[in-house]
């Protein structure tokens, strides 16, 4: 099975309005919710391409209540093994302009992790890993017969309380473990995340440009692996994606720009990049996959699904060139 961990998890809400003003009242016309975090798209991307696929974190409160009961009666066929936190689970609001299509979003920050509450969501990291957890509905018990753990997202931001080097501790109980890990963060978790060396890291271009000072994908993307990661993978938005890695450098671009929402596109590429590594694909399939996942995620109305029309038609169409041709693009 899959593992995809998503520690900041969150319960989406969407109002739309017909048109957004500043300093003025507003009739919603629609609302919905949905379990929200990189790491549940992924796994939902996952599921949708076969594959079983578990995911983890911490939930809390009355929201993360409400986010495993609305998880629970998905039919995406994603298993429960999100750990139980006494503060509330955040919520994350995006507010849709209808005359526009713009989105407004506003993201809380997450609830206060204790010292105690991290250290048993490491116990059931480390029970997962050796597949041995399985999901009791309302949390995770160690027992027999767990599927062994094929690969690991790790996804997100961090919630208050846990500590910045949460991804490195992780990277390396993953490691220690046999089983390959890649990292989607930012900022100083990114930073501290890359040094423990994850098998593969896909920060987007102005998250990489963070971490190493160089707004130059290419060599940025060099020094992130200097800096520790095996492979790295820059998302370049709509121009596709940046490869740099022990094997070669690849461009990985779309045939053509597709509207919509570019909403966990991001994480659609990761679950295209997991999902390659793990079938044996070499590089430049594993690339055409991510950027086909992404492009369809683009034209899906929501995050964590892609539109399968769009996908099929991308996939043999994306363009792939390396090594000197790839430095060209990405310079």
């Amino acid at each position: 099975m899959f593992l995809t961990v998503t520690l900041n998890l969150a319960l989406d809400v969407t109002y739309r309005v017909p048109r957004l003003r500043a300093h003025a009242s507003h009739r919603v016309t629609d609302v919905t919710e949905r379990p929200g975090g990189k790491g549940l798209n992924v796994a939902r991307v996952l599921a949708a391409l076969g594959h079983p696929v578990t995911v983890t974190g911490l939930a809390g409160g009355p929201t993360g209540a409400h986010v495993r009961a609305l998880l629970a009666a998905e039919s995406g066929g994603v298993t429960d093994a999100l750990v139980s936190v006494a503060g509330n689970t955040r919520r994350t609001v995006a507010v849709v302009d209808g005359s526009t299509g713009d989105t407004t979003q506003l993201n809380e920050a997450g609830p206060e992790v204790t010292a105690d509450e991290w250290a048993a969501f490491l116990d059931t990291y480390a029970a997962l890993l050796k597949g041995s957890g399985t999901s009791t509905g309302t949390g995770t018990r160690t027992g027999e017969g767990a599927a062994p753990v094929r690969a690991v997202a790790l996804c997100g931001s961090l919630p208050p309380g846990v500590p910045v080097d949460a991804y490195a501790e992780l990277v390396r109980a993953t490691h220690t473990a046999g089983v390959p890990v890649l990292l989607d963060t930012s900022g100083e978790p990114l930073r501290h995340g890359v040094a423990a060396g994850p098998d593969l890291v896909k920060p987007n271009a102005e998250e990489l440009a963070q971490l190493t000072g160089d707004t130059e994908p290419l060599r940025a993307a060099g020094d992130a692996r200097r800096r520790g990661a095996h492979a790295v993978v820059a998302s370049l938005g709509a121009d596709g994606l940046l490869a740099v890695t022990a094997d070669g450098t690849w461009r990985a671009a779309p045939p053509r720009y597709v509207p919509g929402n570019p909403t966990g596109a991001g994480d659609s590429a990761v679950a295209g990049l997991l999902s390659g590594l793990t079938e044996g694909l070499d590089w430049p399939a594993r690339l055409a996959r991510a950027v086909a996942l992404s492009a369809a995620t683009v034209a899906a109305p929501v995050a964590g699904e892609f539109d399968t029309d769009v996908y099929a038609e991308t996939l043999p169409r994306t363009e792939i060139t390396s090594g000197r041709g790839a430095a060209r693009d990405g310079a």
